[in-house]
């Protein structure tokens, strides 16, 4: 029998054990009580159960995916294994030589909602003067599992953080994990191969002032290594948001005495317990009295093009378009529309959204080039009746807004429009939701 105390009404309740396939009980939750450590537990102590929903997925079986953003110097590569499946971060000898990958999004943490975060990869073996870093983090927040150097104190923990204007990082090596220090002595009574393939996971608990548990997955168990507690102990938020990208970093900080590789494989940012929006709902449209002209047949012309804005620095922010109408109003012309991602809008004006919007638009471009197809479809407007189509995203993230943190560039979502007949007019509308508020 085991314990289970519901965490609305403090009772206890008695239930059956769970065995696996050899008849050994496995332990699926513990009195909080006893300060027992388990990984059956989410960031907010309810019993992990299968409902989780993925805000992103990354693998590369293929190619290169384009989920990923990457910066590079002195020598630094990245390269898709196809053999392998994944792809290879590779340095030379040279001080500076660095890679650095990161996702093109930014990931809605949800208060209240345990974000489950699990990346895998291969280190290249430690070495003087080599820094490899893999987690859920950006540039002024966020936790990393890193490979610095040699020694004992090698291989950390690291949260960082920017909450007072400058960054700060809290490094916690190996042998100062709380939980399991995963050198044979611990919990698990594992001992951790850092040069071997590793599953690394986190579960973050945020509402500014939570947990958050790292550790790794070894023979399809959760093993925690350490927690950075924050609640009852700090006077701020311990990091700014929670709302962050996957990155991998392979860099030499001096001269090494061999070329490396990070091999950055598989990763998932889950939030556990589903997902509902409640952002802040915007849109754009053209003007009742003026519609766009769609000029020579067959072109495809920009009709409403969003992006987040450069400045003031938003690219971290989370916007995913929710909804869109066209109206064609030439009578008996066919027209096919397409949502396009990361193309360039030639001409017009790009307008702020709002001074507290993430967002900026363009409703006047005149050409489109480039980028990738999310969506398309037709209408037909006729002189017996105009036809409209409103499209609701229903896959949320899957037409989020994108951006290069390495080169501060916002990435377009745009709506292009061509028709079958010479300066067709068209009417249309976007609608987005603004989750970073």
């Amino acid at each position: 029998m085991a314990t289970i105390i519901d965490p609305l009404d403090h009772n206890r309740y008695e239930v059956v054990q769970i065995k696996n396939f050899d008849n050994v009980p496995i332990k699926v939750t513990t009195d909080p009580g006893t300060g027992t450590k388990t990984s059956a537990l989410d960031a907010f102590g309810r019993l992990r159960v299968s409902n989780p929903l993925t805000l992103f997925d990354s693998s590369h079986r293929y190619s290169d995916n384009n989920l990923w953003s990457t910066l590079t110097a002195s020598g630094g590569a990245s390269a898709f294994d196809a053999n392998a499946g994944l792809v290879n971060l590779s340095v030379t000898t040279t001080s500076g030589s660095k890679v650095y990958r990161e996702t093109t999004k930014v990931f809605s943490y949800q208060p209240g909602k345990s974000l489950l975060v699990m990346s895998t990869f291969v280190l290249n073996p430690a070495k003087e003067n080599l820094r490899q870093r893999i987690g859920y983090y950006g540039t002024a927040n966020g936790l990393y599992l890193e490979l610095d150097g040699i020694g004992s104190n090698s291989l950390s923990f690291v949260e960082r953080n920017s909450v007072t204007g400058v960054l700060s990082e809290t490094r916690v090596s190996q042998s100062n994990w709380s939980v399991d220090k995963m050198d044979g002595t611990g919990p698990s009574g594992l001992t951790l191969d850092i040069t071997k393939a590793q599953i690394l996971w986190m579960d973050i608990e945020w509402l500014g002032l939570g947990t958050v548990r790292m550790g790794f997955i070894i023979n399809g168990k959760f093993i925690l290594c350490h927690e950075f507690d924050h609640a009852n102990i700090i006077i701020s938020t311990y990091i700014t948001t929670a709302s962050l990208p996957l990155r991998y970093e392979i860099e030499n900080t001096g001269a090494t005495a061999s070329t490396s590789v990070l091999k950055q494989v598989c990763s998932t940012v889950i939030s556990e317990g589903g997902y509902e929006l409640r952002g802040l709902q915007q849109a754009i449209g053209t003007p009742i009295t003026t519609p766009q002209t769609l000029t020579t047949a067959g072109t495809y012309y920009p009709i409403i093009s969003i992006r987040l804005k450069a400045s003031p620095d938003r690219l971290d922010a989370i916007v995913i378009l929710t909804a869109l109408s066209i109206m064609g109003i030439s009578n008996n012309t066919n027209y096919n529309w397409r949502v396009v991602a990361t193309g360039t809008t030639t001409g017009g004006t790009w307008v702020s959204a709002g001074t507290n919007s993430a967002v900026e638009y363009n409703t006047t471009g005149t050409s489109f080039t480039g980028g990738r197809i999310l969506a398309e479809g037709y209408t037909q407007a006729t002189n017996q009746s105009v036809s409209t189509i409103d499209i609701l995203k229903e896959a949320l993230f899957k037409f989020q807004l994108e951006r290069d943190s390495f080169t501060s560039t916002p990435f377009e979502l745009t709506l292009v429009a061509a028709a079958s007949a010479n300066s067709a007019g068209i009417h249309a509308s976007m609608d987005w939701e603004e989750i970073s508020r």
